[in-house]
């Protein structure tokens, strides 16, 4: 009798997890296409100044707040990012936005504003 209690109740986690799986990887999609979609004005924000990337890995404003709600949901979907990559790190969702940081730095264009690991604001020769 508890051998049958524990395969249904194995059976059933299994479906909830199947699920639960399906969810987070659309969710992981939605946020791909949302960061993508956004990207466009994100560049020209960077382009022009008012948007330069922080330490922490989040944009921050530099001039003027064109576009707050863009830029307030990509901080939004990042932050979702790094700490779905923390649980799976075992580390702190800070930890891997200062990684992302260094390598947003690496990849980012000239021109565009950084900040670096001290708090100081460099535009990229």
């Amino acid at each position: 009798m508890q051998r049958y209690t524990i395969s249904i109740a194995s059976i059933l986690f299994c479906i909830v997890f199947f699920f639960s799986s399906m969810s987070i990887a659309a969710s992981v999609k939605e946020i791909q296409m949302r960061m993508k979609d956004r990207k466009p004005i994100i560049t020209k924000l960077k382009d022009g100044g008012n948007v330069g990337e922080n330490n922490k890995g989040f944009l921050e404003f530099r001039g003027e707040k064109l576009n707050q709600d863009i830029v307030l949901a990509e901080n939004d979907d990042r932050r979702i990012v790094y700490i779905a990559i923390a649980r799976k790190q075992s580390v702190t969702p800070e930890l891997v936005g200062e990684r992302r940081a260094l390598a947003i730095v690496e990849k980012g264009e000239k021109g565009h504003i950084f900040q670096k690991p001290d708090g100081t604001w460099y535009k990229k020769q």
